[in-house]
């Protein structure tokens, strides 16, 4: 059994006038469209060695750990976000992965992500109210969690993490906390028609926009 670890940086993001964000620091992260509030990092997990001894992975558990919620120097009450944290087997772009938010990986989707591609997926929708202002964290409303945690073949399990802050959130700053991605799994041999089958699809599924 092993466990895979992946970590993200924190996110500081500074509103200073009208509905304009902007990075104060947050190594790895980018922003969706200039101004706006919606911000994503990426990364995978190499599973190539164990591809290259025809293994194939079975997950065991899934999980994401962080030490503290959002929170915004200057909130009032409605203040909100949301934050996304996804692994998959196939790779998005910046705008299938903010879309994760609305449709995740359901069939009418604008994700292309289907529910055997998610390894794990998880939802949350967060607000500012009069119970955590004066502390100034914001409390959840949601967590939605949703995934297979589908055996692969694949040599990369795909790493994803967006928020959206609200357009319409006080001036100040504004963090998201580091994270770390935990995957916990066990590599087997399957029988050799079903590794193939596995293998092909992997390899189907990773063509389209994979960039180092």
């Amino acid at each position: 059994m092993k466990v895979l670890t992946k970590e993200f940086a924190p996110l500081y993001v500074e509103k200073a006038t009208g509905t304009d964000y902007t990075i104060s620091e947050g190594p790895g992260w980018r922003q969706l469209a200039p101004g706006f509030g919606g911000f994503v990092a990426s990364t995978y997990f190499d599973l190539a060695g164990l591809s290259q001894r025809e293994k194939t992975l079975f997950f065991e558990g899934a999980a994401v750990q962080e030490v503290l919620p959002p929170s915004s120097t200057a909130a009032t009450v409605g203040n909100g976000l949301v934050v996304c944290d996804i692994m998959c087997t196939s790779p998005m772009t910046d705008a299938q992965a903010s879309a994760f938010a609305l449709s995740a990986n359901f069939a009418d989707g604008s994700t292309q992500l289907s529910f055997e591609q998610t390894v794990y997926g998880r939802v949350r929708v967060f607000n500012m109210n009069l119970d955590t202002l004066a502390g100034g964290y914001y409390d959840v409303l949601s967590n939605n969690q949703l995934g297979s945690l589908e055996p692969t073949a694949s040599d990369r399990i795909y790493c994803y993490r967006v928020v959206s802050f609200g357009q319409a959130n006080a001036n100040g700053i504004h963090s998201l906390y580091g994270a770390r991605f935990l995957l916990q799994a066990i590599a087997k041999e399957e029988a050799e028609f079903q590794y193939l089958m596995r293998l092909q699809r992997s390899y189907v599924l990773q063509q389209s926009h994979d960039e180092d």
